[in-house]
């Protein structure tokens, strides 16, 4: 699914009318350099002389091969040089034009400092990449959000940058990532979702992080493929701890977002926690509701990637015991696994869920706020059908 022809259409760019918003772009600095404006000088000179330093203290860059360099398609680099999604232009005709994106929302992954050993020097970049998703991309591109980026391991200091920003409606939510040192369900992660809840906004748990440890229990694994498919194990861990720890409890208006974790997960962790609890209640007495109402009520998932299972109609019960308007598109651009709007929702889906899809109150009412704000103008929030027909590149 990664490259296909656009639909020509006679006067407008390929697949102009398809309004949609697509919960995650990975955006990307040409070169530490970008960040240097946002800086003070004493983490500027950190950062240029000792880099960002992930927890995963005996590795340097990923812990296994992406598949592609940077995990990115071939089509991405940008003719003008530099990596994929960092120039503007190129990401404009790319994405937001080439699939008649309307809302765009940033999930800048690397570098970005989150969870660097280095508190003080995660603090600084969070600040600094945060004021580079303005001064790059949100001041130039009213289709774009951003994403608050916070020094997760900091409850403290990622409270004080959500807070700084919450006021900004280009900014929609906060992230964070699925490996991190402790479960998010622990205490030193409350102040994070006492202050998104208290400002409005969603945090997105987006797969991937540095945590320190060994993304499983028996250890590191050997092939990429066992990497990719431990999203969503990390995902499941942390949805459990969040629950059983009582967070959505003690912070009722919290949502989260499970950004490229799959989801085909979620019922079968439901009904395990659901017996579990059943049998035993008294040790979690704050625990007062199914852990599954809990979930369906307070845990969104994104549709990339899908699980597709041999039989449709099992898609179709797992997406409906979720919940169709829990359900967001994300397009993961520029990844080697990007999904084109056009085909990531699969044909037999039915037209009628495919409306409830786009139906979330909670939406409605950030884009009723975003266009009294002046940052959107008109906004067709639509799941998209599959395209008729479509032609694959050569070697496909």
């Amino acid at each position: 699914m990664n490259l296909v022809r656009p639909i020509a259409a006679p006067g407008r760019p390929a697949a102009a009318t398809l309004g949609l918003i697509d919960c995650d772009i990975h955006p990307r600095v040409r070169d530490l350099a970008e960040f240097r404006p946002f800086l003070s000088d004493a983490a500027w000179h950190r950062l240029a002389t000792y880099g960002i330093h992930a927890r995963h203290g005996f590795a340097k860059g990923y812990p296994f091969p992406k598949a592609a360099p940077l995990a990115c398609r071939r089509d991405a680099w940008p003719p003008g040089g530099g990596p994929p999604a960092s120039d503007l232009p190129f990401l404009q005709e790319q994405l937001l034009d080439q699939h008649g994106i309307d809302i765009g929302v940033l999930n800048p992954l690397q570098p970005s400092g989150q969870g660097d050993v280095n508190d003080g020097l995660s603090v600084a970049l969070a600040r600094a990449v945060n004021e580079w998703q303005v001064e790059h991309w949100l001041r130039h591109e009213p289709r774009l959000r951003g994403s608050i980026v916070v020094p997760y391991e900091d409850g403290a200091a990622a409270a004080a940058e959500i807070r700084h920003w919450a006021g900004d409606e280009r900014f929609c939510h906060v992230l964070l990532m699925s490996r991190t040192c402790e479960p998010l369900g622990r205490a030193r992660y409350w102040p994070i979702w006492q202050a998104a809840a208290e400002c409005g906004l969603p945090v997105g748990i987006h797969a991937f992080g540095y945590s320190g440890h060994a993304m499983t229990n028996g250890g590191w694994p050997s092939f990429y493929v066992e990497e990719v498919q431990e999203h969503a194990t990390s995902a499941q861990a942390q949805v459990a701890s969040m629950v059983v720890e009582g967070v959505f409890d003690r912070f009722p208006a919290l949502r989260v977002i499970m950004i490229e974790c799959g989801f085909a997960w979620m019922p079968p962790l439901a009904w395990r926690l659901d017996g579990a609890w059943k049998r035993l209640r008294d040790e979690v007495p704050h625990l007062t509701r199914a852990p599954s109402e809990i979930m369906r009520e307070h845990v969104y998932v994104s549709t990339q990637p899908i699980e597709e299972p041999e039989r449709p109609e099992h898609l179709l019960d797992t997406m409906g015991w979720i919940g169709w308007d829990r359900i967001l598109f994300a397009s993961d651009y520029p990844h080697w696994d990007f999904d084109d709007p056009r085909l990531a929702i699969p044909s037999f889906i039915p037209e009628a869920k495919r409306a409830a899809m786009a139906a979330d109150p909670a939406w409605q009412a950030y884009l009723k706020r975003a266009a009294e704000a002046g940052y959107l103008v008109h906004m067709e929030n639509r799941i998209i059908k599959p395209a008729p027909h479509w032609t694959p590149l050569p070697g496909m």
